[in-house]
């Protein structure tokens, strides 16, 4: 069990709560005892992420598409109804697509960039100055790519280096009002997200060969339960062997 700073009656966003990393922190925080706002483009998803929650009375499904503005006002409209304030906002919807830089369709292009970067960007917009009062925490997915240039990929390390320094960033101006602001870089894990084969990442790896989206949401939860001053600014979580890949 992790120790620190009670979440009850936390107020907490989750983005990209149907499956995944996103599903797991919601899980956890609702364990916990937060107000958990699950949202995601998946509606059926949704319901059956809705109903693995232990305090599902201490939930709100709110779906819509981070990447559309007038969407995540009303996700923060409806949280702010039923639960009366923000504390916590999860930003983890993502999208991953794939293809040569000469041949990258300005389809896949604008989908990653309108998820990846505007989706961030707006509900952090939305939700600060409800988070600022509260003191509360804003914890960004980023990526192994986040750290690292990706020849194979370099659309989606762009719009992952892009929430690097706008979390950064974000940190440095609010940080100084008590907000905690964390970026949490995660390597492969084992999701529903699509490898460069097409294969699931669940598929495409074996159990403990990779990182588990509950691994992932334990990191969250553990920056998201420091106490006073303290903020964990940045935390890598890599599989043991990753950097091999590499050097």
């Amino acid at each position: 069990m992790i120790s620190g700073s009670s979440l009850k009656n936390k107020v907490a966003i989750v983005t990209g709560a149907s499956q995944g990393i996103g599903r797991e922190i919601a899980v956890m925080l609702n364990r916990e005892g937060c107000k958990v706002v699950l949202c995601s483009r998946d509606e059926e998803k949704l319901k059956k992420a809705v109903e693995l929650l232990k305090h599902k009375e201490n939930s709100l499904m709110v779906p819509g598409d981070v990447g559309v503005e007038e969407d995540v006002k009303r996700v923060m409209t409806k949280t702010l109804e039923r639960f009366g304030g923000i504390d916590i906002l999860v930003n983890n919807a993502g999208v991953i697509r794939y293809g040569d830089m000469e041949d990258y369709s300005t389809e896949n292009y604008r989908v990653t960039m309108e998820t990846n970067v505007d989706g961030i960007f707006y509900a952090t917009r939305e939700a600060l100055p409800h988070i600022r009062r509260a003191k509360g925490n804003i914890v960004f997915i980023g990526s192994f790519d986040s750290n690292h240039p990706r020849s194979f990929n370099p659309i989606y390390a762009a719009s992952k280096w892009w929430v690097k320094g706008f979390a950064h960033s974000i940190e440095a101006i609010y940080g100084k009002e008590g907000v905690g602001v964390t970026l949490v870089n995660p390597s492969e894990v084992r999701t529903e997200i699509p490898s460069e084969e097409g294969t699931p990442y669940r598929n495409k790896y074996s159990e403990g060969e990779v990182l588990e989206p509950e691994e992932v949401a334990e990191t969250v939860l553990f920056a998201l339960k420091r106490s006073g001053n303290a903020t964990l600014s940045q935390i890598d979580i890599y599989r043991r062997n990753k950097l091999g890949d590499f050097f």
